[in-house]
């Protein structure tokens, strides 16, 4: 799915090799500052290597799209993206911006309910709180049923019971459905429970040497 090749960027990231399959769920780990959220961000382009490539289904990203590339590799980052409008509309952003068939409210009470976010679709989304901000958004980029999702600590404002419920659902849809996940979390509790397989920031530095499955 992904490939990094003789990576490097600023005095953050140096990675000789990585490869990424795809319908797993990945997990970068390690200590603040070790490149976790800036690697995230290289696999759909939102940053660019000094030197080196790093490859989506064995093209360059450079040469991609990236606007279609972003439909396909979906980014939730640490801050949620809240738009003007409804529960209603900020749930269907996504799909609107990948010009995609929009869910029906049926389809997206299911959504409330599973995210555990006690609210009604006509809601002012602006009013939520940042834990419900954080679940409206997860809920937004769940609905794009993207090849691949980069997920920047995504469950860091919700309480301990609520961080589960919405992780044991989000990733029984990502194994049912096949898709891949790459995560950030400081969690290493989180890491070992839902990622296939935890990447150590400390072990894929070309200091290190490369990382294969």
């Amino acid at each position: 799915m992904f490939q990094i090749k003789h990576l490097k960027y600023k005095d953050i990231l140096d990675i000789n090799e990585l490869e990424l399959d795809s319908a797993r769920i990945y997990c970068l780990f390690g200590e603040s500052g070790s490149g976790k959220s800036t690697l995230l961000k290289m696999f759909n382009g939102m940053l660019t290597p000094d030197d080196g490539e790093v490859l989506f289904k064995k093209e360059k990203i450079t040469a991609l799209d990236p606007v279609e590339l972003r439909k396909e590799v979906v980014m939730l980052g640490q801050d949620p993206v809240v738009f003007e409008g409804t529960v209603r509309d900020n749930f269907l952003a996504g799909l609107r911006f990948s010009g995609k068939e929009e869910a029906a409210d049926q389809e997206l009470k299911t959504l409330l309910k599973e995210l555990h976010l006690n609210k009604d679709l006509n809601d002012d989304a602006g009013n939520l709180s940042g834990g419900e901000q954080q679940r409206l958004a997860f809920g937004r980029v769940l609905l794009m049923n993207a090849t691949v999702y980069l997920m920047d600590e995504p469950t860091s404002a919700l309480d301990e019971d609520t961080e589960k419920a919405v992780m044991d659902y989000f990733t029984e849809m990502i194994k049912r459905k096949g898709k891949t996940v790459i995560m950030v979390t400081h969690s290493k509790e989180i890491a070992e429970r839902y990622s296939d397989r935890i990447i150590y920031m400390d072990e894929i530095l070309s200091k290190a040497g490369g990382y294969h499955e």
